[in-house]
């Protein structure tokens, strides 16, 4: 019980405390947009890459969790297909469609999916979430920003009326993408046998901290709850997306595929996670709308937090069972 309390004052300190003192610096105009933008691309360019390269580098490459990292990609394809295909069409600007795909798309695994596994199950909770975030992570830098830049490609030339042209060398090959150079090379590392220093490992803790307020003090910065109160309504949508739906179509598949209540516990909490601080981080990064993102992600953490977690949890505390 004590562990998992620590755990919570880390997730704390980590998430509460940075959005705050984002918020906070903004509105009192001690920092500037310039300096805000300078430690989004910080974040995506040197801290996430040394992040990939050290988790790649140990990452467990054993044939019994293969379906973890397809798992992983589901997360982010079946959300994000189901959202291009039904609810993200109702938009008329690309900046807003944008916004809308990226909140659907990216869910909030690796820190609130990570703190509840534990929370649930312990190290083997936390562990089995890590997994499945790493390859969220990996199309993140390969779909997800690129499909970002094609949104804002599309709106530009709606705008200026004129035809869509698309530069796939900034779609796919930007610095943007660089983290994806440190996820193979650590993966070439692990395959080649080169065991990673001890060192790296308290690198790597002290980084997830530095990561996460880096990352996380940005968005408070954007956070103007007046303008996103205009788009709750307009995203009520996501809420059976994210609770409903996509809990169930993943239900369906894992039952298929496991039987350990650890881990199918674990998946089924993941699959309900809200939409990440990524989605907002990513319209910013490409000019989409901000506001919508922001309202996303403020809207489904809440219900997460106030209503889904909660009955997952008394659920499997009570012995149910997936």
């Amino acid at each position: 019980m004590e562990a998992a309390q620590l755990r919570i004052l880390y997730v704390f300190t980590d998430l509460v405390l940075p959005l705050a003192l984002g918020y906070y610096l903004h509105q009192r105009h001690i920092i500037s947009d310039k300096t805000n933008n300078f430690l989004i691309h910080f974040n995506i360019i040197v801290v996430y890459t040394l992040l990939s390269l050290l988790s790649f580098w140990v990452l467990p490459l054993s044939s019994q969790l293969f379906w973890l990292p397809v798992l992983g990609i589901l997360y982010v394809v079946i959300p994000g297909g189901l959202a291009l295909l039904t609810f993200a069409r109702r938009y008329r600007s690309d900046l807003d469609r944008g916004a809308y795909v990226m909140s659907a798309m990216l869910a909030n695994i690796g820190t609130l999916g990570g703190l509840c596994g534990f929370i649930l199950y312990n190290e083997i909770g936390f562990a089995y979430v890590q997994l499945v975030a790493t390859f969220q992570n990996l199309l993140l830098v390969a779909l997800c920003f690129p499909l970002a830049q094609y949104y804002y490609a599309r709106h530009t030339a709606a705008k200026t009326h004129t035809r869509l042209q698309l530069n796939l060398r900034e779609m796919f090959f930007s610095w943007n993408q660089l983290a994806l150079l440190g996820m193979v090379a650590g993966m070439l590392l692990k395959t080649n046998g080169v065991e990673r220093p001890p060192f790296f490992g308290s690198l790597f803790q002290s980084l997830v901290h530095i990561g996460a307020w880096i990352s996380l003090l940005p968005v408070g910065y954007l956070m103007d709850f007046h303008r996103a109160r205009l788009y709750y309504r307009r995203i009520l949508d996501l809420l059976p997306l994210r609770f409903i739906i996509m809990p169930g179509i993943i239900y369906g598949l894992i039952r298929q595929l496991f039987t350990d209540q650890v881990l199918l516990g674990t998946l089924m909490i993941v699959a309900a996670t809200p939409t990440a601080i990524n989605a907002v981080v990513t319209s910013r990064l490409y000019k989409l709308n901000v506001d919508l993102a922001i309202a996303a992600f403020l809207l489904t953490t809440a219900v997460f937090l106030v209503l889904v977690f909660p009955l997952l949890f008394f659920y499997i505390q009570s012995g149910g069972t997936f």
